[in-house]
């Protein structure tokens, strides 16, 4: 498999493992979004995949990761959030374009050199947008998290993560304090898939510094949130 091949294998794979297809189905029309590919090119690299016996088909249903596609998602992913713990923490880099500079890095990044720079950064748990680090020594983590998407009016959650479609939808997010760490609460839910105005804050901070802000469904399904208040009596 030359170079292309293998990076094209690759992305294909992290992406289907970052939609959730490590235990559920991911349609293969969610892989060709994302990656911005025709549904003709989606199916026939899923095709090749799983000649390959990285991912199982089920018919109407999607595809999922086979043991040997997960371990090779999760390598890819493990040097990509490196290298963003790297970039933002080491180098100053901007936060929200990381995320794209780490992902031309992570195919060009030989296995010993990934556990070099794992060490160099003392081994950090989570990349600069609050996603895992997958680590082949540790069982994944156990957290449940849920899209903010999905909260209703009243509820109130923890920032965790962003899924990092691109630099510019984080840099959105990060304009409008939606990072992880923030406390936030849902104050409406407008109808017919209308956005979310919501209450924004820093854990610990201040009730009187929280900030109003209306986000859209779409971008609300890309923050990751855990339920739960952990400010008293709001």
């Amino acid at each position: 498999m030359n170079d292309s091949n293998s990076e094209r294998v690759e992305m294909y794979l992290k992406t289907v493992a970052e939609l959730g297809g490590e235990s559920d189905p991911i349609s293969i029309g969610r892989v060709a979004e994302r990656l911005g590919v025709t549904a003709a090119s989606a199916n026939e690299m899923m095709k090749r995949l799983g000649e390959s016996g990285y991912i199982h088909h089920l018919p109407y249903k999607g595809v999922t990761l086979t043991g040997s596609g997960r371990r090779l998602a999760n390598s890819v992913i493990r040097r990509q959030r490196l290298w963003e713990c790297f970039l933002v923490d080491r180098l100053k880099m901007d936060w929200a374009k990381a995320y794209e500079m780490a992902c031309d890095l992570e195919h060009a990044t030989a296995p010993e050199v990934t556990e070099a720079l794992a060490t160099f950064l003392n081994h950090p748990a989570f990349c600069p947008h609050g996603n895992p680090i997958p680590d082949p020594a540790s069982p994944p983590s156990k957290i449940t998290l849920m899209p903010l998407s999905e909260l209703g009016a009243g509820q109130t959650a923890s920032i965790r993560s962003l899924v990092p479609e691109s630099s510019s939808i984080l840099a959105y997010l990060a304009e409008r304090d939606l990072l992880p760490g923030k406390q936030i609460k849902v104050i409406e839910v407008a109808p017919m898939q209308g956005p979310l105005t919501l209450r924004v804050s820093q854990i610990g901070d201040d009730p009187t510094s929280d900030q109003e802000i209306v986000l859209g469904l779409a971008l609300a399904g890309l923050v990751m949130v855990e339920i739960g208040s952990r400010r008293e009596n709001e």
